[in-house]
């Protein structure tokens, strides 16, 4: 019975060390226009963050939205529904309140299942936490499906 207690409190942690990483949005428009697909906050102890991507995932181009601390983006590694992926290179240093460039997905609009960011921390002296938003762009050109 204590060893069952104490997997459940650990795994309880573990849940609510991930829910406070990632909130996921649900996209619910297909409206041609930039959604928000999700965010994270980026705390220096990892570097690197997955975003599940939910609801109307249909996307031609992603970029980023940070704030709160500045962040080295290296990297983002878009998973689709299909199963493949694309290496998008982000390497850039985004400043507060800054934007990365756009990136384009391979293959017009794509189903995105989710996001996964690689970064490097940097150091600061106000303990401030990165937040970082990842915008889709639709542009209702393509659909069929993928």
């Amino acid at each position: 019975m204590r060893k069952i207690a104490m997997f459940l409190a650990l795994a309880g942690a573990g849940i609510v060390g991930i829910a406070e990483a990632q909130v996921p949005k649900v996209v619910v428009s297909d409206k041609t226009g930039w959604h928000k697909i999700g965010e994270t906050t980026v705390d220096f102890k990892k570097e690197k963050d997955e975003v599940i991507v939910m609801g109307a995932d249909r996307f031609a181009t992603i970029k980023f939205k940070v704030t709160g601390e500045t962040i080295d983006l290296i990297s983002a590694e878009v998973v689709y529904e299909s199963g493949d992926n694309q290496l998008v290179a982000v390497n850039s240093k985004i400043k507060e309140a800054g934007d990365s460039r756009e990136f384009n997905l391979n293959g017009g609009e794509r189903d995105v299942k989710k996001i996964v960011l690689v970064y490097k921390t940097i150091a600061n002296s106000t303990n401030k936490k990165a937040r970082v938003e990842i915008w889709g762009l639709k542009t209702n050109t393509d659909t069929s499906s993928n």
